[in-house]
């Protein structure tokens, strides 16, 4: 845990657990925790908050460790239709749907179930979605060092859908090009090509 984090966290009220803090907000909704319906539900909320935050607790480097091969291919690899699932830091309410991650080789490819990895790895952090774009796309430029990396998320907010404006089909996209695909407006627009096509 990051250094400040841990001094924010020694000014505040000390609290054993996340199932006992939920225990609390469920009494403060109204309800009453200890009924049947609600009476595991503190345990089973942090046993699945601590999952969909996991995130934090993977390394990127152990992540890649033993999946980076030299092969002399050079053109796109592409990984589409990746299933992502996150929370909004905001609401800490889901946002969903899929990404889209490209690259051009240099030398070097990845171990292709690595990418969805890398992908799980930062949606499964408190999140908004154009920096979670940014991260996957900086991470396999990093590490990687292709020529250049693309990626696409399409994705639905439920904090959009459900509470303020309640706007259930709206859909963000956002991207992050970097290397040739920023620079090269053809390799960009093969990129995008080729994720708009339709499932076969």
């Amino acid at each position: 845990m990051p250094k400040f984090t841990e001094e924010v966290l020694d000014k505040e009220p000390k609290i054993e657990s996340i199932a006992d803090a939920m225990r609390r907000i469920l009494a403060q909704l109204g309800d009453d925790p200890g009924r049947q319906g609600l009476r595991h539900t503190p345990e089973r909320f942090e046993k699945a908050l601590r999952h969909l935050t996991s995130g934090y607790h993977q390394d990127i480097e152990k992540l890649l460790n033993g999946a980076l091969f030299d092969v002399q291919y050079d053109e796109m690899v592409i990984v589409r239709d990746v299933e992502l699932f996150s929370l909004c830091e905001h609401h800490l309410l889901p946002f969903f749907g899929t990404c889209h991650v490209a690259y051009l080789p240099n030398r070097k490819v990845v171990g292709l179930s690595k990418i969805p990895r890398l992908v799980n790895m930062f949606a499964r952090r408190l999140q908004v979605q154009e920096r979670l774009t940014s991260q996957i796309a900086h991470a396999l430029m990093e590490h990687l060092e292709p020529r250049g990396v693309g990626v696409v998320i399409e994705a639905r907010h439920l904090c959009m859908a459900m509470r303020g404006v309640e706007k259930q089909h709206s859909q963000t996209v956002t991207s992050a090009m970097l290397g040739e695909f920023r620079e090269n407006a053809r390799a960009r627009a093969e990129f995008l090509s080729l994720i708009r096509k339709e499932k076969p």
